[in-house]
């Protein structure tokens, strides 16, 4: 596979670097993906409630992996001005300190949400079917969470370094384990018993568990250099703290985020019932692929933009976000062409026996959200960008006016006031999208213009002096 060298990164070609450093992370993106799409196809075979079940999991799943959120970016930026300003020990010593704190929290975490499923599902749904279904998925699910939460920082800290290859090969493992056990803990093939959505959890958290056993061989073994050396190894309360300064805001951001989907969950459900339920899980699925290049491009500006920073290249930082924004809202206007005129079909990938009343409010929703996607693509970009100079406060905010001062208020108005029931959260979903990026490139262009990145790249070379 074709591989980009720091000094590429830091002096060579920006283009080539910035498609090389995102070709894994687009594929890792789209495995992910594949991983969600395969587990949609075949609790699909159980039918519409457990489409919902499994659906209604999807932000409660998002607002968890906000912890994992912290540390991903808090590594992965430190790591890369780190590397770009050649202190390589101390981008060794924040990799050791990344998965260790990952490991923590990830176990933490996984106590208290398995412990607390049934109250958690039960604020959201209250079908009894759904909800029974909803809570054992979500409890089964976090058996997996320290695995896929501490393989995750691995991968932040390969990325962070300019090896995102190692984070293909981890998520590729992860989910082909996954892939594979589905239709045997799903359906009961074989010697298995049928365990429906449970199985499909557990498919999950033993597909984690085989990704990070690989990220653990590869940091231990050491790859371009990344590896756990005596110096690396250690406890150091700064080394923590500098992961959190950076990591929480972004964290916040995605965590608030994703408690708006959950409210919006909760109002499709009522609204709308298991159907609209059913669109709106369909909808965010062909979506999360439509978006997987532009994911891809942010992950690798990040890294670009902070290693350059450590390097003292504001100007190239500066041209990495502009440049993979244009692309990603290219990319992604093409996207939506497609789903725009084969709606139908895409919807019929998810869910087979989807019933009349679920398909056309999927088809609508689906042909609703192509006309943001060029928004979403510049979006991801811009919030690098910010992230990889630290400026994550600045992501989070964004992430606070995008859903709680757009999204929210545009659903709740058009479903209780204006009577546009399930349609006025399909609407709220592109307008906050169009809005939001809007915002967040014109204060991305007038702090770049205020010196915002020199400031930054002052910043990262005074601490690895």
């Amino acid at each position: 596979m074709v591989n980009v060298s720091r000094d590429e990164i830091t002096g060579g070609s920006l283009v080539r670097s910035l498609l090389f450093l995102a070709a894994p992370l687009v594929m890792q993106n789209f495995v992910q993906v594949a991983q969600q799409v395969v587990d949609t196809f075949w609790v699909g075979r159980l039918g519409e409630n457990a489409v919902a079940a499994v659906g209604v999991n999807f932000p409660v799943i998002a607002l968890i992996f906000s912890v994992t959120m912290v540390v991903n970016t808090g590594t992965q930026v430190v790591v890369s001005q780190r590397a770009g300003g050649d202190d390589d020990a101390g981008g060794r010593k924040m990799a050791f300190h990344g998965v260790t704190l990952a490991l923590f929290l990830g176990i933490s975490c996984a106590i208290l949400m398995a412990v607390g499923a049934e109250t958690i599902i039960g604020l959201l749904l209250s079908g009894e079917g759904v909800t029974a279904l909803a809570t054992t998925y979500l409890a089964t699910y976090m058996f997996g969470f320290p695995f896929a939460m501490t393989s995750d920082a691995i991968e932040s800290a390969f990325v962070g370094w300019g090896d995102s290859r190692a984070a293909l090969y981890i998520n590729v493992t992860a989910v082909l384990v996954n892939i594979g056990l589905d239709p045997f803990l799903i359906l009961g093939w074989g010697p298995f018993a049928e365990m429906g959505v449970r199985g499909a959890a557990l498919a999950t958290a033993v597909g984690y568990a085989a990704g990070l056993l690989l990220g653990l061989g590869m940091i231990l073994r050491g790859r371009d250099g990344l590896t756990f050396t005596d110096r690396a190894v250690g406890f150091d309360v700064a080394e923590y703290r500098e992961i959190l300064e950076v990591g929480v805001p972004s964290g916040a951001q995605h965590a608030v985020s994703q408690l708006v989907r959950i409210l919006i969950i909760a109002l499709v459900s009522a609204v709308g019932g298991a159907a609209a339920l059913a669109a709106y899980t369909i909808g965010a699925r062909v979506a999360s692929v439509a978006f997987i290049p532009a994911q891809g491009l942010a992950g690798a500006a990040q890294s670009i933009v902070g290693q350059n920073l450590g390097a003292n290249n504001p100007g190239r930082a500066r041209r990495t976000t502009w440049l993979g924004a244009g692309v990603a809202a290219v990319g992604l206007t093409f996207a939506g062409v497609v789903q725009w005129f084969v709606p139908e079909l895409l919807a019929g990938l998810f869910v087979a026996d989807v019933s009349p009343v679920a398909l056309k409010m999927t088809v609508d929703y689906l042909k609703i959200l192509v006309l943001s996607y060029w928004a979403i693509g510049a979006w991801y970009l811009f919030n690098a960008g910010f992230n990889g100079a630290r400026r994550t406060k600045v992501s989070m905010v964004a992430g606070l006016l995008k859903y709680w001062a757009i999204r929210l208020p545009i659903a709740a108005v058009g479903v209780f006031w204006l009577g546009y029931e399930v349609y006025a959260v399909f609407w709220a979903v592109t307008i906050s999208n169009v809005v939001s990026t809007v915002g967040v490139g014109l204060y991305y262009y007038y702090t770049t213009n205020d010196g915002m990145l020199q400031r930054a790249a002052e910043k990262a070379t005074a601490s690895a002096e």
